[in-house]
């Protein structure tokens, strides 16, 4: 088949894929892929080893991912976009879909983020989910899982695209309620999978658009097409758009299924919050760029939206004493952060796609070393019966420090380089819309000190609040030594990336991002470097005075109304309740009302008038002659009698 065309933003078309490891791509997909397959339809017979093999085959699409990366590194920069044809997926009239992958900087960025993180979660999990009956099931999903997010970031075009984005919403149902026989496990797998759904419809009627209008799919020939495309059209697809992000990323208004999510098991909540789901919708809009930098009022509600989500999870992360759910609401915080950069443009998409890959590390760190700390205490996951565990859980205690230093934006560390990436392009785009995102950006860096160092000081440090019977202790070596290697990447992976500009060389062939110079001495110097700075401080001297200073409360105080909102999620649920889920129950009634009083009710009623004349026409027939001898008699009346009449 002849494969789509890709256009680079700046470098001219894609080639086509040559030499084994570009050629057999495929192989990156398929191997998770074949591991979910092997696992759901082996059955019991695989129970014994089923988890070495969900675990090994992620790691081999790893090392695919690497081979793929080197022989990228070793091409020039404009050839560094190949199209690997697998495939014709369908063909209808004058429209094909084919399943052809994109192989360019910004999907291998994602591969190996996925495949590596990913990875050492099944890595984990083995010790994690050692007890449990349905591990080897456990491991198919995870599978399945990494398989259609690899699908949605290797697609060249917005139907294979689609069908990793419905496969990723599949996994997360069948992974968020994993422990089904619990009512909150239910509840909240099928509150994520619908929520999902009205992303997707924006997803699904963006692609719509596309086609109809367009008369494309493929990233290329759509993006090819923007310049003629009237502004409607494309503020249309990317709005739409924009709310499908807001789904998979948990971005005001779709944000209410992400704290709920945390019903499954840790090792669900680590795939999800940090190297999969919740990064797809950052990937979507930066892939599709061209579409929003055409349509800059779509441009500034992607900004508007990813400063508000920042904030509000900032908030909700603040108040909550569940660690799972707190982390939670900083995922949502950090996804806003990397939404409003890739909002900003061009300038954005390297700091937020840098922000997304040093996230990965440490917030999957995060959620693996809560996981050891469940583990270890019975499975609890309030914060206000743990304390003192440093001593108890060294290596957790190192691991879990690292990536609460690295999020907090202590310099040098990981989250440090990109964190002041995202808010030198926001000052940097000038102007009153520039000052406004840049101080909001600082607001969120406040909070994530705040919250993170509550998190840390009621965790590890104070007086033992343990509950009877809870002996804490360390986690094995399955699960702390995933938890070193994400540490390690947490200390060192951002300077890896901005250092000389590396990361951002490397991605502009894909973005059109032009690297900037990552300056160290203007962060410690300029205005908004020094107010990151102090913002830390500040955040970490609250939580000491609240959290660590004094004895922390057994039980939650009653709190005030901003921190009852805030414990209660800003009120997300009663407000989908309020403006969603009642108006369609009236709806859904009325339309009851509808189908059986009129739609029914005029069916039925002509069924019955028929029935009935019928019937009277029936009585009529008496079977006397002497009454259909009247009977005529009075028609030829009727009939003399209309004769005369007329003449």
């Amino acid at each position: 088949m002849t494969p789509h065309t890709y256009l680079a933003a700046d470098t001219g078309a894609a080639t086509l894929a040559d030499g084994a490891v570009l050629s057999n791509a495929w192989l990156l997909i398929a191997l998770p892929l074949a591991g979910a397959a092997i696992l759901l339809l082996g059955g019991r017979r695989t129970d014994a080893w089923g988890h070495w093999l969900g675990a090994a085959l992620p790691v081999a699409s790893f090392a695919w991912a690497v081979a793929v990366l080197v022989d990228l590194l070793g091409r020039a920069p404009d050839a560094r976009s190949i199209s690997v044809p697998v495939y014709e997926w369908f063909a209808v009239g004058g429209f094909t879909a084919g399943v052809d992958l994109l192989i360019d900087p910004l999907s291998i960025t994602f591969v190996l983020l996925i495949t590596f993180v990913g990875s050492l979660i099944h890595l984990y999990s083995v010790g994690y989910m050692a007890e449990d009956p349905g591990r080897r099931r456990f491991f198919a999903y995870l599978n399945l899982f990494v398989a259609a997010m690899l699908v949605l970031v290797l697609a060249d075009n917005f139907v294979l695209l689609f069908l990793g984005w419905e496969g990723v919403g599949l996994a997360s149902y069948l992974l968020i309620g994993f422990w089904q026989y619990k009512p909150s496990a239910a509840t909240a797998a099928k509150k994520a999978f619908l929520i999902n759904r009205v992303g997707d419809i924006g997803l699904l009627v963006a692609i719509m658009i596309m086609f109809s209008v367009l008369g494309a799919v493929s990233f290329s020939d759509v993006f090819a097409a923007v310049p003629a495309a009237g502004d409607g059209v494309l503020l249309a697809i990317g709005l739409l758009l924009l709310l499908g992000a807001c789904g998979k990323s948990a971005q005001l208004p779709l944000q209410a299924w992400l704290l709920d999510a945390m019903e499954g098991p840790t090792p669900v909540s680590a795939l999800i919050h940090a190297a999969t789901m919740v990064t797809a919708g950052v990937y979507l809009i930066v892939r599709a760029g061209p579409i929003f930098e055409g349509a800059p009022v779509a441009q500034t509600a992607v900004t508007v939206v990813g400063a508000a989500t920042m904030i509000a999870g900032g908030i909700i992360a603040s108040a909550k004493d569940d660690i799972k759910k707190s982390l939670a609401g900083s995922t949502m915080s950090q996804i806003g952060m990397m939404v409003l950069a890739a909002g900003l443009g061009p300038v954005g998409y390297v700091a937020a796609i840098a922000h997304l890959v040093t996230h990965g590390f440490f917030k999957a760190g995060l959620f693996l070393g809560a996981g050891s700390v469940m583990h270890a205490m019975n499975d609890g996951v309030d914060m206000r019966r743990y304390g003192a565990l440093r001593t108890k859980m060294p290596i957790t205690f190192a691991t879990f420090g690292l990536g609460y230093l690295a999020i907090i934006g202590v310099p040098f560390l990981s989250g440090w380089w990109t964190k002041e990436s995202i808010i030198s392009a926001s000052f940097g785009i000038g102007g009153t819309q520039g000052m406004v995102l840049g101080t909001a950006v600082i607001v969120g860096a406040a909070l994530t000190a705040f919250y993170m160092s509550r998190m840390m000081f009621m965790t590890f440090f104070g007086a033992k609040r343990w509950e009877e019977g809870v002996h804490p202790h360390e986690s094995p070596t399955s699960m702390t030594a995933p938890m070193v290697v994400l540490a390690i990447g947490s200390v060192a992976l951002g300077g890896f990336l901005m250092l000389g500009d590396r990361f951002a060389t490397f991605l502009t062939p894909a973005t059109g991002a032009h690297p900037h110079h990552f300056d160290v001495a203007h962060a410690f110097t300029a205005p908004y470097g020094i107010a990151a700075l102090a913002v830390l401080v500040l955040g970490v001297a609250a939580a000491w005075a609240m959290y660590l200073r004094r004895p922390v409360a057994a039980t939650a105080p009653k709190g005030n109304l901003v921190t009852v909102a805030a414990s209660r999620e800003l009120y997300g649920n009663e407000i989908n309740e309020g403006l969603l889920m009642r108006p369609g129950q009236v709806l859904t009634k009325a339309l009851v009302v509808i189908e059986d009083k009129v739609i029914d009710g005029a069916v039925n009623g002509l069924g019955t008038s028929v029935r009935d004349s019928s019937s009277g026409l029936g009585r009529a027939q008496t079977g006397f002659a002497r009454s259909y001898a009247l009977t005529m008699l009075f028609g030829a009346v009727i009939v003399a009698a209309t004769l005369v009449v007329r003449f």
